[in-house]
Protein backbone atom coordinates (compact mmCIF):
# COMPACT_ATOMS: atom_id res chain seq x y z
CA UNK A 1 0.00 0.00 0.00
CA UNK A 2 1.46 3.40 -0.75
CA UNK A 3 1.80 5.79 1.34
CA UNK A 4 -1.10 8.11 -0.02
CA UNK A 5 -3.06 5.16 0.49
CA UNK A 6 -2.43 5.06 4.21
CA UNK A 7 -2.91 8.40 4.53
CA UNK A 8 -6.46 8.48 3.28
CA UNK A 9 -7.18 5.25 4.97
CA UNK A 10 -5.57 6.75 8.40
CA UNK A 11 -7.85 9.99 7.40
CA UNK A 12 -11.06 7.77 7.19
CA UNK A 13 -10.06 5.19 10.81
CA UNK A 14 -9.76 8.87 12.70
CA UNK A 15 -13.14 10.19 10.97
CA UNK A 16 -15.73 10.96 13.24
CA UNK A 17 -18.20 10.96 10.21
CA UNK A 18 -18.47 10.55 6.63
CA UNK A 19 -16.15 12.68 4.33
CA UNK A 20 -16.01 13.35 0.91
CA UNK A 21 -12.88 12.78 -1.29
CA UNK A 22 -12.76 17.24 -1.22
CA UNK A 23 -12.91 16.49 3.05
CA UNK A 24 -10.16 13.85 2.76
CA UNK A 25 -7.98 16.10 0.51
CA UNK A 26 -8.81 19.31 2.89
CA UNK A 27 -7.51 16.91 6.24
CA UNK A 28 -4.72 15.54 4.37
CA UNK A 29 -3.42 18.86 2.72
CA UNK A 30 -1.96 18.79 -0.70
CA UNK A 31 1.74 18.91 0.90
CA UNK A 32 0.36 14.94 1.50
CA UNK A 33 -1.19 14.36 -1.71
CA UNK A 34 -3.01 15.98 -5.18
CA UNK A 35 -7.07 15.99 -5.31
CA UNK A 36 -6.55 12.65 -8.49
CA UNK A 37 -4.35 10.90 -5.66
CA UNK A 38 -7.31 10.83 -3.12
CA UNK A 39 -9.82 9.97 -6.09
CA UNK A 40 -7.40 6.96 -6.43
CA UNK A 41 -6.73 6.08 -3.18
CA UNK A 42 -10.54 5.98 -2.16
CA UNK A 43 -11.26 3.69 -5.40
CA UNK A 44 -8.79 1.21 -4.57
CA UNK A 45 -9.70 1.54 -0.71
CA UNK A 46 -13.26 0.83 -1.62
CA UNK A 47 -12.08 -2.14 -4.27
CA UNK A 48 -9.79 -3.54 -0.98
CA UNK A 49 -13.00 -3.75 1.31
CA UNK A 50 -10.90 -1.00 3.38
CA UNK A 51 -13.56 1.74 3.16
CA UNK A 52 -17.11 1.80 1.84
CA UNK A 53 -19.08 4.66 0.52
CA UNK A 54 -22.24 6.17 -0.47
CA UNK A 55 -23.86 8.60 -2.58
CA UNK A 56 -25.83 11.65 -1.01
CA UNK A 57 -27.83 14.41 -2.87
CA UNK A 58 -27.66 17.86 -1.25
CA UNK A 59 -29.12 20.63 -1.97
CA UNK A 60 -26.13 23.00 -1.49
CA UNK A 61 -23.39 20.58 -2.50
CA UNK A 62 -25.30 18.75 -4.92
CA UNK A 63 -24.44 15.12 -5.25
CA UNK A 64 -21.36 13.65 -3.43
CA UNK A 65 -20.09 10.50 -2.82
CA UNK A 66 -19.50 10.10 0.88
CA UNK A 67 -16.46 7.20 2.35
CA UNK A 68 -16.25 5.95 5.78
CA UNK A 69 -13.62 3.18 6.95
CA UNK A 70 -14.68 -0.49 6.59
CA UNK A 71 -12.65 -1.10 10.06
CA UNK A 72 -15.27 0.86 11.78
CA UNK A 73 -18.54 -1.16 12.83
CA UNK A 74 -21.18 -0.85 9.86
CA UNK A 75 -23.56 2.69 10.98
CA UNK A 76 -26.31 4.70 9.33
CA UNK A 77 -26.48 8.43 9.23
CA UNK A 78 -28.68 11.34 9.31
CA UNK A 79 -27.38 14.30 7.26
CA UNK A 80 -28.63 18.00 8.14
CA UNK A 81 -29.61 20.03 4.62
CA UNK A 82 -28.79 23.41 6.71
CA UNK A 83 -25.93 22.77 8.50
CA UNK A 84 -24.58 20.05 6.49
CA UNK A 85 -23.40 17.84 9.62
CA UNK A 86 -23.59 14.14 9.82
CA UNK A 87 -25.17 12.50 12.85
CA UNK A 88 -24.80 8.84 13.90
CA UNK A 89 -27.79 7.29 14.09
CA UNK A 90 -26.64 4.49 15.87
CA UNK A 91 -25.89 0.83 14.88
CA UNK A 92 -27.40 -0.94 11.76
CA UNK A 93 -30.78 -1.74 12.66
CA UNK A 94 -31.37 -3.81 8.82
CA UNK A 95 -29.41 -7.20 9.12
CA UNK A 96 -33.10 -8.52 10.27
CA UNK A 97 -34.78 -6.80 7.28
CA UNK A 98 -31.92 -8.48 5.01
CA UNK A 99 -31.57 -11.63 6.63
CA UNK A 100 -35.82 -11.86 5.74
CA UNK A 101 -35.30 -10.63 1.75
CA UNK A 102 -32.71 -13.68 1.27
CA UNK A 103 -34.73 -15.99 2.85
CA UNK A 104 -38.07 -15.10 0.94
CA UNK A 105 -36.49 -13.56 -2.29
CA UNK A 106 -33.61 -15.95 -2.83
CA UNK A 107 -31.66 -12.80 -2.22
CA UNK A 108 -27.91 -12.39 -1.30
CA UNK A 109 -27.60 -8.97 0.67
CA UNK A 110 -24.18 -8.31 0.50
CA UNK A 111 -24.10 -4.38 1.34
CA UNK A 112 -26.18 -1.77 2.10
CA UNK A 113 -26.16 1.76 2.73
CA UNK A 114 -29.31 3.93 4.38
CA UNK A 115 -28.72 7.81 5.46
CA UNK A 116 -31.68 9.55 6.41
CA UNK A 117 -31.71 13.35 5.67
CA UNK A 118 -33.58 16.91 7.02
CA UNK A 119 -32.99 19.07 9.84
CA UNK A 120 -31.18 18.64 12.95
CA UNK A 121 -32.57 19.77 16.18
CA UNK A 122 -30.72 22.89 16.18
CA UNK A 123 -31.27 24.13 12.97
CA UNK A 124 -34.98 23.22 13.18
CA UNK A 125 -35.20 25.50 16.07
CA UNK A 126 -33.36 28.38 14.09
CA UNK A 127 -35.00 30.95 12.21
CA UNK A 128 -35.15 30.22 8.42
CA UNK A 129 -31.58 31.19 6.91
CA UNK A 130 -29.47 30.59 9.52
CA UNK A 131 -28.87 27.44 10.34
CA UNK A 132 -27.12 26.48 13.80
CA UNK A 133 -23.43 26.23 12.78
CA UNK A 134 -21.56 25.57 9.04
CA UNK A 135 -19.10 22.99 8.19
Amino acid sequence: MTRAREAVLAALDAAEEPLSAAAVLGRLGESCCDQATVYRALDYLEDAGLAESFVLRCSEHGTERYFVSASRPHRHWFHCEACHRFVDIGACRLGGLAAELERERGFQVRRHSMYFSGLCPECKGAKAGTPASRR
